[in-house]
């Protein structure tokens, strides 16, 4: 059984941090078919952001909680597009999820990973097919629960979780946005990828390779 501390969660976010500035051209790239081309910018403001006020706090008395809700609250105030309050959302969620937990237990992480994509689905008023980052990350966080609930580890469930987010993300190709600015496109929108689906990928990426 892999558990996870705090330490281990701030690791989680340092590796978001560096993935999404690896792969931040890419996301504008794909942001200036659809989008104003700033959200490979922006995701990586937020997980940057993220990184440093997390640098500062004391890991051996600071619970997964806390250190989730300083994620939030470092993101929120980083980032001014729509991506800032969805991930803040997310955080706070999974913040909640695991409250009073010092320890996370593999069970608790998929917990948390539900709590996330429920958030930024609630937060963005979003459903599956309308080409936004929900597209990703709800499948996603199913398909870890449904892993987890078939007795995987969490590193399987984690691997699962990421190619229903890669599914995901390519599926958005194929749909028409209806929700952001992308959605005055129309019918123009097809046969690209959402960026925020995408960034998804890039962090459940960054996410399975950190806390297995």
């Amino acid at each position: 059984m892999t558990s996870t501390d705090t330490a281990k969660l701030k690791r989680m976010f340092d590796a978001i941090a560096a993935a999404i500035d690896a792969d931040k051209d890419r996301l504008c790239r794909l942001d200036g078919v659809i989008g104003d081309a700033d959200h490979g910018i922006a995701m990586a403001l937020g997980f940057g952001a993220v990184r440093d006020a997390l640098a500062s706090l004391d890991l051996a008395t600071t619970e997964p909680t806390t250190l989730l809700n300083t994620a939030a609250k470092s993101f929120l105030n980083a980032v001014g597009a729509s991506s800032g309050p969805l991930y803040a959302t997310a955080f706070i969620r999974g913040a909640a999820a695991v409250k009073g937990r010092a320890i996370l237990e593999e069970a608790d992480v998929i917990v948390m990973l539900r709590a996330m994509a429920q958030g930024i689905q609630d937060r963005g008023k979003a459903e599956l097919g309308e080409k936004t980052m929900v597209d990703a990350w709800l499948p996603a966080a199913q398909a870890a629960v449904v892993a987890q609930e078939a007795g995987k580890s969490l590193s399987e469930s984690l691997e699962a979780a990421l190619a229903a987010a890669e599914r995901g993300a390519e599926a958005t190709k194929d749909m028409i946005a209806t929700k952001g600015r992308s959605s005055r496109l129309g019918e123009r929108s097809l046969r690209h990828m959402d960026p925020g689906a995408a960034s998804a990928v890039t962090v459940i990426g960054a996410m399975r390779k950190s806390l297995v």
